[in-house]
C-alpha cells in the first residue's frame, strides 16, 4: 500500500515565489531524490484559492512514500537541516496543513 501526503504551504511575507521555486529545483528536488523512502515528490503552485480553513496557501506538495513511519524517521535525521532551512527561509510554519492518504490502485 502506497502512502501519499499532500502538504498545503504558504510563503512567508516578502518571499519571492521565483526565488523559492528556484531553490526547490536546484536544492530540494535533487536532495529529495536521494531519500530512500520517497517514491515521488513534486510541488505545484496553486492558481486558485483552496476552500479550507487556515489558508490562504501558495503551494501544494505531493509526496509519495514507501512507509509513513520510515519517511518521518528519515526526515528527522537525514533531512532535518534542509527542512529547517526551508522553514526558516521560505515557508510560514503556521500555515502548514498535512493531508495523509493511501493510494487506491485500480
Amino acid at each position: 500500500m502506497t502512502t501519499v501526503v499532500y502538504i498545503l504551504t504558504a510563503l512567508k511575507p516578502g518571499v519571492d515565489p521565483d526565488e523559492y521555486e528556484r531553490f526547490e529545483r536546484e536544492v530540494d528536488y535533487p536532495f529529495t531524490e536521494k531519500l530512500k523512502t520517497v517514491i515521488s515528490y513534486r510541488i505545484h503552485r496553486l492558481t486558485e484559492p483552496v476552500p479550507f480553513d487556515g489558508g490562504p496557501w501558495d503551494y501544494i506538495e505531493r509526496i509519495e512514500v514507501t512507509d509513513r513511519a520510515a519517511y518521518e524517521a528519515e526526515l528527522a535525521t537525514s533531512a532535518k537541516d534542509l527542512i529547517d532551512l526551508i522553514h526558516d527561509r521560505y515557508l510560514d510554519e503556521t500555515k502548514l496543513k498535512f493531508i495523509w492518504s493511501r493510494r487506491v490502485d485500480p
